[in-house]
């Protein structure tokens, strides 16, 4: 009998794991990745394309110097080149240090846009312009190569820029900047397909070139970092459960969801294309909504900021930075525990917390890959 109903339980329980979805962590095997993205990707394109002045908090946690990037620590691009089992990417605009670009090149700097850039802009290196420094990074990689086969060592194989990922992080500060200027909803509704357009065009002329492997991450919420909290969340009302701002979320849900159609419409008219459309907002909002569960003490708070709880930020001082206010010496200091925080800087996130993503999202359960 007690056979009888352990067989009995154990038929019942591949009954119901029948229904149960199946959990495929994603296998990443490509030979070289190019990035096109703003801050949350830039391995130092705006230090080294700029002259950022990069604090020397920036890379504390892992590189234990400045290393370019917006961040304690590593990125979720770090990571991911990681499980890729490849080398971390160098910035297209690095010269220093003889960089090698052989599994690849970031073109991603920090304060890019979709749309090309102005006057005002943080970076002048919008998509637009870092398609172009693709294209001449390519170019002059083919035709180095086929006057010297040993910078093979440093240059990415023809072949390997048709088999190579093309990664795609950039739209929040265009997104960012709207809130700025008096907008409706239909404007800023209008102004989100514009960027589309922008996006789907340039994704267009890499695929026209060869490029058949594409990565595209969505937007996080971004109501919930302290910058704009601290600026738009003045008031409660219009806070949401969360303590994000509320407007900056629903323009974020409306950008994402444009994207993922524009990822459809693409892959209609390139039916050699494979997209991974990555959703980032519901992982890092999962994150915040949930950070306790996950380890960490502060979901809205910046890790290096100034002013004390509950942001720990302040519009007149920036991570790292000493300055006067109102007759005294203050300095941005960071936390004494990193791992703690979501949030680094008041707009970036942390290495733990970028890991958590990037762990979240080579499961799969965030991703769709309609091929």
């Amino acid at each position: 009998m007690a056979l009888l109903y352990i067989l009995h339980s154990l038929l019942k329980l591949a009954f119901l794991c029948s229904f149960w979805p199946t959990v495929i962590p994603l296998s990443l095997n490509y030979p070289a990745v190019f990035n096109f993205g703003d801050s949350n990707s830039d391995t130092g394109g705006l230090v080294a394309g700029k002259a950022f002045p990069m604090t020397q908090f920036n890379g504390e946690t892992y590189f234990h110097e400045p290393s370019g990037r917006f961040c304690d620590g590593r990125l979720i691009i770090d990571f991911l080149m990681e499980a890729m089992e490849l080398p971390y990417m160098n910035p297209y605009l690095e010269s220093v240090g003889s960089p090698s670009f052989q599994t690849g090149c970031n073109f991603a700097t920090g304060g890019s846009t979709i749309l090309p850039a102005n006057a005002a802009s943080t970076s002048p290196f919008s998509f637009n312009l870092q398609l172009s420094q693709f294209f001449r990074f390519k170019n002059r990689a083919l035709t180095l190569l086929s006057k010297d086969k040993e910078l093979q060592n440093y240059l990415p194989a023809e072949d390997d820029f048709n088999k190579a990922l093309y990664i795609f992080d950039i739209g929040q500060n265009d997104l960012d900047g709207v809130f700025y200027f008096p907008a409706s909803d239909e404007q800023v509704v209008a102004f989100i397909s514009k960027l589309m357009s922008e996006l789907n065009y340039g994704m267009k002329r890499l695929y026209d070139a060869g490029a058949r492997n594409f990565w595209v991450h969505n937007t996080g919420p971004l109501g919930c970092l302290p910058r704009i909290i601290a600026t738009f969340g003045k008031k409660p009302s219009n806070l949401d459960e969360h303590g994000c701002v509320a407007s900056h979320n629903r323009a974020a849900t409306v950008f994402n969801k444009k994207l993922h159609d524009m990822c459809l419409q693409f892959l209609a008219h390139s039916p050699e294309a494979n997209i991974t459309y990555v959703d980032i907002f519901s992982i890092k909002l999962n994150l915040i909504s949930n950070y306790s569960l996950y380890g960490f003490q502060q979901p809205l708070a910046a890790c290096c900021g100034y002013g004390g709880p509950p942001l720990n930020f302040d519009t007149r001082i920036a991570c790292g930075v000493t300055k006067d206010l109102n007759g005294s010496i203050v300095i941005a200091n960071p936390c004494n525990n990193t791992a703690e925080y979501i949030n680094w800087d008041g707009t970036h996130y942390t290495e733990a917390a970028n890991g958590f993503v990037a762990d979240e999202i080579l499961t799969g359960n965030y991703s769709d890959s309609p091929h």
